[in-house]
C-alpha cells in the first residue's frame, strides 16, 4: 500500500537544542499509528511537525523532508496542509460558543454556506464521534459546558468537519475516565477506515488495543517502528523492551 506520509531525515531544533533526530518513517493510509515514549521524548513535536504547527514556535529550525502524498508540505500553504492534516490536542479546546457553531466554524471558513449542508456536516461528524445522541437536543448549548469527555469528542468531530485525510491526536485521553477512553477508542477504530490516524499516547495498553503500527521515540530518536504486535511481543531494540517493561519513562 502506498504511504500517505513519508518522513525523511527529519531534524528539529529549538535554538541550540535538538528535539528530533533523523526521523525516518512511512505512514500507511487508513491505519492507526501510535507514537509512544516517555514525557519529553519529542512525541508532540513530531506530531506538530506533520502539519507545520511546530514552525510557529520561537527559535524553531528544521531540516529533512515531510511528504504528503509525495508532495513536500513546505511547498503547500499552511491553510491547505492543516485542512488535509488536522490536529486535536491533549486538553479539549472547545470554542466558547454553541456546539453547533463549533462544528460549522471551519466549514464556513472553507466556503460552505448552505444551511442544509452545514446541518448535515454537524450531524454526520457528531455521529462519527459517537456523541450525537448525547447532545442532539442541546446543539445551542455553550460547548464549554459539556463534560470533559464530551468536549474532547466534540473537538475530534470539529477536526473532521473539513474532511482531513490525516488526523493527529496528542494524548487525547490523558485526562479522561475509563468510560470516555473507551468511547474515544471505539470511535477511532470505527473511523480509521476513512482517515489516517496518528496518536501520541503514554498509555501502552491503548496503543496495543487500537494501533496497527507503533513507533517508539526516545530522546528525540526513533528507536523502533513496526507493526504493533511485533513492537510489544518481539521488540528488536533493548531500549524498546525496557520501556515496555516499565523500567523507565
Amino acid at each position: 500500500m502506498k504511504s500517505i506520509l513519508t518522513i525523511k531525515d527529519l531534524d528539529v531544533y529549538f535554538g541550540d537544542k535538538q528535539v528530533l533526530k533523523n526521523i525516518n518513517m512511512k505512514i500507511e493510509r487508513n491505519k492507526i499509528t501510535a507514537i509512544i515514549g516517555p514525557s519529553g521524548c519529542g512525541k508532540s513535536t513530531f506530531l506538530k511537525s506533520l502539519n507545520l504547527l511546530v514552525n510557529e514556535e520561537n527559535s524553531f529550525r528544521g531540516t529533512g523532508e515531510i511528504l504528503f502524498k509525495d508532495k513536500n508540505i513546505n511547498t503547500m500553504g499552511r491553510e491547505e496542509i492543516r485542512e488535509k492534516i488536522g490536529m486535536v490536542f491533549q486538553h479539549p479546546t472547545a470554542f466558547p460558543f454553541s456546539v453547533y457553531k463549533n462544528l460549522i466554524y471551519a466549514p464556513i471558513y472553507y466556503g460552505v454556506k448552505d444551511k442544509n449542508d452545514l446541518d448535515k456536516i454537524v450531524e454526520d461528524k457528531l455521529r462519527m464521534a459517537g456523541i450525537y445522541n448525547e447532545i442532539k437536543d442541546n446543539l445551542n448549548m455553550v460547548a464549554t459546558k459539556l463534560s470533559g469527555g464530551q468536549q474532547q469528542r466534540l473537538c475530534i468531530a470539529r477536526a473532521l468537519t473539513v474532511e482531513p485525510e490525516i488526523l493527529l491526536l496528542d494524548e487525547p485521553c490523558s485526562s479522561l475516565d475509563v468510560k470516555n477512553i473507551e468511547n474515544i477508542e471505539r470511535m477511532l477504530l470505527e473511523i480509521s477506515n476513512e482517515y489516517t490516524i496518528l496518536i501520541a499516547t503514554h498509555n501502552l495498553a491503548q496503543a496495543q488495543r487500537i494501533a496497527n503500527y507503533t513507533a517508539f521515540i526516545l530522546n528525540g530518536e526513533l528507536v523502533e517502528f513496526a507493526e504493533t504486535d511485533k513492537i510489544f511481543t518481539a521488540p528488536q531494540d533493548i531500549r524498546t523492551k525496557e520501556y515496555i517493561a516499565g523500567l523507565y519513562g
